[in-house]
């Protein structure tokens, strides 16, 4: 882990998606964080330690899918898939594809493996799966503050995490789509989809694939401006989730940080630090994995 001494700094941005809004001065107390995201060989040496079973290879419960048969049930999650051509970018599920049998050791379904790939991040982890790791190194997951501040490097507020510099062919920052999305993709300095830990240059903090590669998850709940924090009766963004649950609206859904190698311009231009998405904790895809703080 990498130990920041923290401070007041600059979060969010009024630059770019409404969800990031409005800048906002911070202030946080010491932290620490991986300098890196955790890896697929990381997170297999705490499911033999442990015999984890992760929220994709559990089957799905009857009573959340009403009507569904139970081969519908089968264990599995999402996996990114190109497009033929070009596609309407409104709709997502043209290039995502619930997968039966997907998973972390299987990210792409049966007949995918992870075989020399140890140094890759891991993915297709939920919230709950990502959590289960951090306690067991004793350690958690970052806040969204934490989290940005991080990324940051020390370039207060800053478009990306390097500087003001797109990321593109000519200089690569980060592993980001490079092509058209969601059908041509040349990959980032070769890498279609992850790439090995520490593959793309550090940012200030001397920490590695802040930005890109794979989203990350965060400690905290989801809400539609990060200035909402509480209602207009008091209530927190934790009870406001658990809340909606108990209504029947769903899953609570935590922050997800730093964009992914499935981010473009022309549809996710989020692999910048205040870039935020929200993900139900129960979600495991192809672009979303963890690192941890203490």
């Amino acid at each position: 882990m990498v130990r920041l001494e923290g401070g007041a700094f600059r979060m969010g941005s009024d630059a770019f998606y409404s969800e990031e809004g409005p800048v906002r001065v911070v202030e946080l107390a010491p932290f620490s964080i991986d300098r890196h995201a955790i890896t697929n060989r990381e997170f297999a040496a705490f499911v033999e330690a442990t015999g984890y079973v992760t929220t994709a290879e559990r089957p799905l419960s009857p009573d959340d899918f009403a009507g569904a048969v139970l081969d519908d049930l089968r264990p599995g999650s999402l996996v990114f898939v190109p497009t033929e051509g070009p596609v309407d970018l409104s709709d997502w599920r043209q290039w995502w594809r619930w997968v039966p049998g997907a998973d972390w050791r299987h990210p792409r379904g049966p007949g995918s493996t992870i075989d020399g790939m140890g140094e890759h991040p891991v993915v297709q982890v939920s919230y709950r799966d990502a959590s289960a790791y951090a306690a067991w190194v004793g350690a958690r997951l970052p806040s969204e503050a934490e989290w940005e501040f991080a990324a940051r490097g020390g370039l207060d507020g800053a478009t990306f995490a390097w500087g003001e510099e797109p990321n593109g062919p000519e200089k690569l920052h980060a592993n980001t789509w490079q092509g058209s999305f969601p059908y041509r993709n040349a990959g980032a300095a070769g890498w279609v989809g992850t790439a090995p830990v520490g593959t793309f240059p550090p940012n200030g903090f001397g920490l590695y694939e802040m930005t890109g590669n794979t989203w990350e998850w965060t400690a905290d709940y989801w809400t539609d401006r990060p200035d909402r924090r509480a209602s207009a009766c008091g209530c927190s963004p934790e009870r406001n989730a658990l809340e909606s649950v108990a209504r029947g609206e769903g899953t609570p859904r935590r922050v997800l940080k730093g964009g992914s190698h499935l981010c473009a311009p022309e549809y996710c231009l989020r692999y910048r630090p205040a870039a935020r998405s929200p993900e139900s904790e129960d979600s495991a895809t192809t672009h979303i994995g963890f690192r941890c703080a203490r």
